[in-house]
């Protein structure tokens, strides 16, 4: 599609200047910026760093130190100054040249009109601008929706929020604050450029924001519904591809850049769309250098199955139709290919389009690695590496699929992104749902030009979740590393799987931690249904909750409880026999089928938690030796508890579980008890 000349017109005033005449930044330029793919494609001039000022938990301050994982992060706060009489709370602030590029933030339905917030530049005494609430839509500024887009669930006084991808650009000095008038929790990442020393940056006024509302109605219709670059005629190619082969397409010879790829796959064989979908391989070598590896499902940001999806780098349609718009250049050679790992033969089609590329010092090759991991558990809250490369050049965007066992928000994490070696992380985020552009998850599906949330299975986020960012103006640039870690953290215990999809430009020699992982690329999918299955028991124990009770104290509550919660594969069949005791003495009494008439030694697994009592067991009239205190801070399975050996009566064993006394620490109703399973050996 051929672009207005109004675009073309901010697009010259973005790149084509010239690095030696130090082109100004100003407000139409990055506008144009935003609109021009090959931008991201070049090393920066001027040149940046990108920062990130946000919420996060002041507790963190060093892995090393108790709070690095602390999670209050709606406190985190520069510093609270004084202005005219009034308080404000700094959220960010730094000395220019530079540009705010995105402002993600929340709404809280506590009392979201409670307030006052304020952009004020170069040191102004006025701020340039101002929002009668903590709430980006709280004003008649009018922006069109590509560059302010509310959250999935937005509303003026509930749990919401926005994010505006306006460029806010000042020569001198930048500081937002806000005048806190009410109470509320207040979230917000705020991503920002800091220019080189003697860039020319000419700061935003109102005034040249009125003058480009023209163009910033046309730019949004342009993100919000991107058509592919202008290339030359396209080349298209069908395949059929058995297990183990591989099909390679050559690209016209350079200079040129690959300004689109769009594929479909017409049989997935025996082995099912999604897996085919996984274990079929896009790979592409750019001047000798393969900088792509990557299954072809994830590669389209689709990342598990057929997923509908549009943002400014990617499409997918339901018919199965996947397009990618990320523009790669590269000076000599290109190629494409398509390899099949999987077990059945697929086939498809697979068309691509190039045009004529300037190569020069700034250039960059596109780069693409996905890596993943299965049946990770938290608790414990750990850091999961994301992307790790070495090299130089600009990380442009990623996609996390995820696949949940347990109906809980897993989402708590923040994103830690260090960049040239920093010894704190230059973005240090808000948890999952923030770095992906929405918030109070879960939430159902989100189509923006820069942030996507593309499949929920279930509501309580069972299941696979899928989510994509592709960066604009806050793509991060990184002279020697980029390192990015994403806390695993939830609100219950569950098991996860994680497979990331990192997507950059860089230099030659560029290197990342993920090499190319075959194996997990041709494992099998879990499913919903899989997550939602009732857990097998396990291997030679004897479920409590199925056994009979034949005995207990009058009016004592006793049910099975779903233990999925607090971990799964943890308890046999992720039940167990709760027990409501309310005062020592309380007991239970089952009865458990013994194997033959012989002796056998009895052993019991049980639960603790802080509001479990200390128990006493009897068999078959007979005192165990052994009692057991259930106090623990957190619901945990217990090590297995021998009770002796016994001789079955009547070919059963009758176990008396009876609350003798409550720790000390225990909380609340202190003489719950919790019984897992029995073994007999």
């Amino acid at each position: 599609m051929k672009r207005s000349s109004l675009f073309s017109l901010c697009i010259y005033l973005a790149v084509a200047l010239p690095a030696t005449l130090a082109a100004e930044v100003t407000f139409a330029s990055l506008i144009g910026e935003m609109l021009d793919r090959d931008s991201i494609a070049r090393w920066p001039s001027p040149e940046f760093t990108c920062h990130q000022a946000s919420s996060y938990d002041r507790r963190s301050i060093s892995k090393d130190k108790d709070g690095w994982f602390a999670n209050d992060d709606f406190s985190g706060r520069i510093r609270t100054e004084t202005r005219d009489g009034r308080k404000e709370e700094v959220l960010m602030e730094d000395d220019g040249p530079g540009c705010l590029v995105r402002f993600w933030m929340t709404t809280d339905s506590t009392k979201p009109d409670g307030g006052v917030l304020r952009f004020y530049l170069d040191g102004a005494e006025q701020p340039a601008l101002s929002f009668p609430a903590f709430d980006l839509l709280s004003t008649d500024l009018k922006l069109p929706l590509a560059f302010l887009t509310p959250h999935p669930g937005y509303a003026p006084n509930g749990l919401g929020g926005s994010t505006m991808m306006l460029p806010i650009p000042y020569a001198k000095s930048c500081k937002v604050t806000w005048e806190e008038k009410s109470a509320g929790k207040r979230y917000f990442q705020i991503n920002y450029r800091r220019y080189a020393k003697g860039s020319v940056v000419r700061s935003f006024t109102s005034q040249a924001l009125e003058a480009a509302r023209p163009v910033l109605e046309k730019a949004s219709e342009q993100l919000l519904h991107p058509a592919d670059e202008s290339a030359s005629p396209a080349t298209t190619g069908n395949f059929t591809l058995a297990p183990d082969a591989e099909k390679t397409i050559e690209l016209p010879p350079g200079p040129s850049a690959l300004r689109f790829i769009r594929f479909k796959l017409d049989s997935s064989g025996s082995d099912g769309l999604d897996h085919a979908l996984r274990s079929l391989i896009v790979r592409i070598r750019f001047d000798d250098e393969e900088t792509v590896w990557c299954p072809a499902s994830d590669f389209f940001a689709s990342a598990v199955g057929v997923n509908a999806m549009n943002n400014w780098h990617n499409t997918a349609t339901p018919d199965g139709t996947m397009t990618s718009r990320w523009v790669m250049p590269y000076e000599k050679t290109g190629s494409i290919t398509l390899q099949n790992l999987g077990t059945a033969t697929v086939s498809g089609s697979l068309q691509s389009g190039t045009s004529p590329w300037k190569w020069d010092g700034r250039s960059m090759h596109f780069h693409t690695a996905w890596h993943s991991e299965a049946g990770m558990r938290t608790p414990p809250v750990r850091e999961w590496n994301f992307a790790r490369i070495s090299g130089r050049g600009v990380y442009a965007g990623d996609t996390l699929a995820l696949f949940n066992e347990v109906p809980t928000w897993y989402g708590e994490g923040d994103e830690k992104i260090t960049v040239d070696g920093e010894t704190f992380p230059s973005h240090f985020g808000t948890g999952t749902e923030d770095y992906y552009g929405y918030s109070f998850a879960p939430r159902l599906n989100m189509q923006t030009p820069w942030a996507n949330l593309t499949r929920v299975d279930d509501p309580q986020t069972l299941g696979h979740n899928i989510m994509s960012r592709s960066r604009s103006l806050d793509g991060i640039p990184f002279r020697e590393s980029l390192d990015f870690d994403l806390e695993l953290m939830s609100w219950a215990p569950t098991r996860l799987g994680y497979a990331a999809t990192a997507r950059w430009y860089a230099f030659p020699g560029n290197k990342s931690l993920h090499p190319p992982d075959p194996t997990s690329a041709t494992a099998r999918i879990p499913t919903l249904e899989d997550a939602r299955r009732e857990p097998a028991g396990f291997p030679g124990v004897i479920d409590a909750e199925s056994q009979e009770i034949i005995a207990s104290t009058p009016g004592l509550v006793h049910e099975t409880q779903d233990m999925r919660v607090f971990g799964i594969g943890l308890w046999s069949r992720g039940k167990q026999l709760l027990v409501r005791g309310t005062k020592v003495g309380d007991f239970i009494t089952l009865q458990v089928p013994a194997p033959d008439a012989k002796p056998h030694e009895l052993f019991i697994t049980a639960t603790r938690a802080r509001d479990y009592g200390i128990l006493r067991f009897t068999v078959n009239g007979q005192t165990s030796k052994n009692s057991f205190d259930g106090y623990a801070p957190d619901v945990v399975p217990a090590e297995r508890l021998s009770l002796g050996s016994f001789t079955p009566v009547d070919g059963r064993y009758r176990i008396k579980v009876q609350v003798s006394g409550a720790n000390p620490d225990s909380k609340d109703y202190r003489y719950y008890l919790g019984i897992d399973s029995f073994q007999i050996e």
